[in-house]
């Protein structure tokens, strides 16, 4: 496991506070920490479903390089878009975080897991496969915009979004 990545969202949200331009972004604090790196910093990957998590499979499973998956769930507390074998598969290909606006399973299983994962909330119930969603689109997460290749960074205060590398 390498060392949490240096950089603070506070310092983040200081050094930006007087751009007006829209670009840097705050996700609203309703997202809880389930994996087992409370820090985590990387250009954004997107995966748009509801309630059926085959594109989040399909991303875990590929080579994360240090990528963030931001995952737009439609903020659905119905189903698990990702559970233990999921984060497991996410630390193993290097992915430096997930981001689920909606819930994840296995939570236990979740905070062994050497990647970020934050959601809304645990639910048990799997999803339903149906193969449908959208990959490498812009998304929206509770009401704030993330595209493909911007930056996140999260920690211990909370998610920030900009569109070119902070630090």
């Amino acid at each position: 496991m390498s060392n949490p990545p240096d950089f603070a969202t506070c310092d983040l949200c200081d050094a930006t506070k007087n751009d007006s331009s829209g670009g840097f972004r705050v996700l609203p604090p309703v997202f809880r920490n389930f994996g087992a790196n409370g820090r985590f910093a990387g250009e954004v990957c997107t995966v748009k479903c509801h309630e059926d998590n085959t594109l989040v499979k399909a991303a875990v499973d590929s080579p994360g390089e240090g990528r963030v998956l931001v995952v737009d769930g439609g903020g659905s507390l119905r189903r698990a878009l990702l559970g233990g074998n999921l984060g497991a598969a996410a630390a193993r290909n290097g992915w430096a975080g997930v981001v689920i606006d909606g819930c994840v399973r296995d939570v236990a299983e979740l905070a062994q897991c050497h990647t970020g994962i934050r959601a809304l909330a645990p639910m048990p119930l799997p999803t339903e496969k149906r193969g449908e969603g959208q990959r490498d689109v812009a998304v929206q997460i509770q009401g704030v915009w993330v595209r493909p290749g911007d930056w996140l960074y999260a920690d211990e205060d909370g998610i920030v979004v900009s569109p070119v590398p902070l630090h």
